[in-house]
């Protein structure tokens, strides 16, 4: 249970993490203010403030977040009627809002009446609580606010904020993160091929290795050999073999092979061993890898197609025959942590790699919320001339935002009930 634990965290939290510092940096290089990079979900362990971003690291290792100037998901950090601390420099400014009730520094107690944090950047408030004494205080630029779980962050004036980035500037900030997820898994088979030594060619009739004491072994097939057919089914990939094995089930099967440079006919009978909780007929033999450096290298960006491919083929699938049982929330996926655990380094890597894409792709569909909803907008704008009412787009992205939630319990409690139940 613990080797799953840490399975699901690393791979649940590197492909969140590395999709969010797509979206962190190309915001950075946009002159957008990232408010705050999170390292995992929940309350607050640790924090650190540079550069104006707050890094923290939270109490969940699942994941993270960034907090972006100007979005829906930065609140509303001031209130009227609110005690706050505020610190100024030697021109009177204010260069340091304390929300919270920690006693971080010695400041100037005000009862806030009146505000603007975004355009006009002043406080208005009753020093130490005294309705006799108003006093209004200019912010400078680059103050920071003390949230009240004693997070500090930066404040987020027009200028910084999302919306007063170019638009090209936007829309790649939004593509960032899909895209970091698809480089990710680009890298990942790239290692895959070097650790196992060699990148899967699937698209030959040439096997790589037969197992030790295994049914293969023992007819007489050698590794390196050449499958021509199987019960008189002509083979030219190694789909064909393995689809051609599985029909086989118990029954014997007679492969022609060529090996040592002579032409064979080879008789065994499949063993069915249980893979992935799913009885399977094997005999024992592995794909053909290529071992040149050049096909390491591109099996990374192969396989990376492959398992997009794989995804929209489900995602076809999924909208002609709509059923939960063909979607997977955290739970699935700490199943199949469990699975990837107990198979090894390699498994891990490529399972970690095949849901990048997967991320990455469900990322980049068209439904408000989502990056690829966002991108809809931006394009949008960019046809129409200007951006979108921000109440219609507010109500789109909170319908958008209801229905994945909703989604995502159905899913939650769907897999709770297959795994479990």
């Amino acid at each position: 249970m613990l080797k799953t634990i840490i399975t699901f965290i690393f791979v649940f939290g590197l492909i969140v993490i590395v999709h969010e510092f797509g979206h962190f940096y190309f915001a950075k290089r946009a002159g957008i203010m990232v408010r705050e990079f999170a390292i995992g979900m929940g309350p607050k362990l640790l924090s650190f403030h540079k550069n104006g971003t707050t890094y923290t690291w939270r109490l969940l290792p699942i994941g993270g977040y960034v907090r972006m100037a100007g979005l829906g998901e930065d609140t509303e950090d001031l209130q009227r009627g609110m005690s706050i601390m505020i610190e100024t420099n030697d021109r009177g400014e204010v260069i340091r809002i304390n929300t919270s009730k920690r006693n971080v520094f010695n400041g100037i107690p005000l009862e806030v009446s009146d505000f603007d944090l975004i355009d006009r950047l002043y406080i208005k408030g009753f020093v130490m609580g005294n309705e006799e004494d108003e006093q209004t205080y200019p912010v400078n630029h680059d103050a920071t606010l003390i949230e009240s779980d004693g997070t500090e962050i930066q404040i987020a004036p027009r200028d910084v904020q999302f919306d007063s980035a170019k638009l090209s500037k936007r829309m790649m900030t939004n593509f960032a993160g899909p895209m970091n997820n698809f480089i990710l898994a680009v890298v990942l088979f790239m290692i895959v091929a070097f650790l196992q030594g060699g990148a899967p060619n699937l698209n030959t009739n040439r096997i790589g290795e037969v197992q030790s004491g295994s049914v293969a072994q023992k007819s007489g097939l050698k590794s390196g050999a050449e499958i021509l057919s199987i019960n008189q089914h002509e083979i030219r990939n190694w789909d064909d073999i393995t689809q051609d094995i599985s029909k086989a089930g118990q029954k014997p099967l007679t492969m022609k092979v060529r090996q040592d440079g002579q032409v064979k006919k080879l008789t065994m009978t499949p063993k069915m061993e249980e893979v992935d909780g799913q009885k399977r007929a094997l005999v024992g033999i592995s794909s053909y890898k290529e071992t040149s450096i050049w096909s390491k290298i591109k099996y990374g960006f192969t396989a990376t197609v492959d398992n997009s491919v794989t995804v929209f083929k489900a995602l076809g699938n999924l909208i002609t025959g709509f059923s939960l049982n063909k979607l997977g929330g955290p739970v699935a996926i700490f199943k199949m942590s469990e699975t990837a655990a107990s198979s090894g380094l390699i498994t891990i890597l490529s399972f970690t790699a095949m849901l990048s894409v997967n991320l990455g792709i469900m990322n980049l569909l068209p439904i408000p919320a989502l990056d690829g909803g966002k991108i809809v907008l931006n394009i949008y704008e960019a046809l129409r001339g200007k951006p979108m009412d921000p109440n219609k787009e507010g109500i789109l992205t909170m319908i958008g935002f209801g229905c994945l939630m909703l989604l995502m319990i159905l899913v939650t409690w769907n897999d709770i009930r297959r795994y479990f139940f």
